[in-house]
């Protein structure tokens, strides 16, 4: 018997399947062919969410939608993730929609999304890390969030899929469909796409998660960036026995010491990805650290605190972002706290090229001074004992927990890293550490925060 989702699933990979093409054209498009792709795009957005959405009809009011250009859209106001739980409802684009149906069915969702009104999935974010953020996707929405995700960066020899077969891809991520990651492995998971996705989920013990990859024999492996790093030791240590052809980071930070890492236990280039359920998608090329992002689906503005634009090369204090294909959920000039950097613009396509620091609130703010987690960082990555960590802000420091290899002593770590804060001005610095067998994840998304300030603690 064919369910709501799998019905869903095959109309979004029909669309996919006839995409393609159009997908592959889209990889070297220039700049004014972006450019020309984001002014139709923000105009039906922009009249679209005036028509159907009472929160963006009352803010937009006044304002000549029409001549809005995406070059400058400092005349919008700015969205943010506390304005747009507050008042949901009114936000979502269709009437029958509201949030306790949302709600109700991120309730009852488990390895499949629930289809809502036959139309619609939702999607959850940010509990792990701060305020959660839910997210509605119709089919059109679900199939463009999708090719992004897929999308490589730069020109390709050949249209993937034009050989016919499919490639097993395992997935350690959410083990919930509620998050992105775990949607895309349900989505994945049948039918005849290139790529049939075979979800592991991260919130596994780890002897179980390498269990499955080697009966699964996996030609791509992608997964958070700290369980790749996890999986690589296990390889080195000879229980991880698989050889993709291809690796990929998504969802978290991948630090260039974890890009090492986990390319030299595998023998392959590390590709990163940036993807937020909000809609917008990078990707980086192999063993590069600059991701190319969808700039044809999604206008993104680096500013800083007063959300006035920041000069390239100059780290943002946040991202400014316009979806151009979610209908649903018009999302206009929405606040993501990622610091990027824009880099110089690639001679082969038009997209925005930035490398992204992090989140802006992953700083650990103390009474008189900021510490940036580089100053922890660069301790951690010269000790080789350490497989995983995670930080929490104290009133007075850092409290550590980390997972080690093979039971390694960490003498010496506490002292070095009281060092390292004290240099970088916290001059009475509290540091403990621990070592631990595990570190807790999000139970949804199965994520880890690597630095837990105190104010989210």
């Amino acid at each position: 018997m064919m369910t709501a989702w799998h019905r869903f699933r095959a109309d979004v990979q029909a669309a996919l399947i006839a995409g393609m093409a159009d997908e592959y054209d889209r990889r070297t498009w220039s700049a004014d062919r972006i450019a020309r792709a984001q002014r139709a795009g923000l105009r039906v957005l922009l009249q679209h969410a005036m028509e159907r959405s009472p929160f963006h009809r009352e803010r937009l009011a006044g304002i000549d939608v029409v001549d809005v250009d995406p070059a400058d859209m400092s005349e919008l106001p700015v969205m943010t993730k506390s304005q747009m739980m507050d008042g949901l409802d009114s936000v979502l684009a269709d009437r029958r929609l509201d949030r306790g149906v949302v709600e109700a069915a991120l309730a009852n969702t488990g390895a499949e999304p629930v289809v809502i009104l036959d139309d619609y999935i939702a999607l959850a974010s940010g509990g792990c890390s701060g305020q959660r953020g839910i997210f509605v996707l119709d089919r059109a929405a679900v199939a463009a969030f999708v090719a992004c995700s897929a999308r490589q960066p730069g020109p390709v020899d050949v249209v993937p899929g034009a050989a016919g077969g499919q490639t097993v891809m395992a997935l350690v991520a959410a083990p919930s469909a509620v998050h992105a990651t775990g949607m895309l492995a349900a989505l994945m998971s049948g039918g005849t796409t290139p790529i049939r996705s075979a979800l592991v989920p991260a919130t596994q013990p780890l002897g179980e998660i390498v269990e499955r990859l080697n009966a699964m024999q996996p030609a791509v492996l992608t997964g958070y960036a700290s369980m790749l790093v996890r999986l690589a030791a296990e390889a080195d240590a000879g229980r991880l026995n698989i050889a993709p052809t291809a690796v990929s980071s998504t969802s978290e930070t991948l630090l260039p010491e974890m890009r090492s890492v986990i390319r030299d236990a595998f023998g392959v280039p590390v590709l990163d990805g940036f993807g937020s359920t909000e809609g917008l998608v990078g990707k980086t090329c192999p063993d590069d650290p600059v991701f190319v992002f969808n700039t044809d689906r999604c206008i993104v503005e680096m500013v800083d605190a007063e959300n006035r634009p920041v000069a390239p090369g100059t780290p943002s204090a946040k991202v400014l972002i316009t979806n151009l294909y979610n209908l649903t959920q018009p999302l206009i000039r929405y606040e993501l706290t990622d610091t990027f950097v824009r880099q110089s613009d690639a001679a082969e396509h038009g997209y925005l090229r930035a490398d992204v620091q992090g989140r802006a609130d992953d700083v650990l703010r103390y009474e008189s001074v900021d510490l940036h987690p580089i100053v922890i960082r660069s301790v951690m990555v010269k000790t080789p004992e350490v497989i995983d960590y995670q930080v929490r802000q104290t009133p007075c420091g850092i409290d550590v927990v980390a997972v080690t290899a093979d039971g390694a002593h960490l003498d010496g770590l506490s002292d070095r890293l009281r060092r390292a804060l004290v240099d970088g001005g916290l001059k009475r610095a509290d540091v403990r550490v621990r070592p631990v067998d595990r570190l807790d994840r999000h139970p949804v998304t199965g994520k880890l925060r690597r630095f837990v300030p105190l104010t989210d603690a």
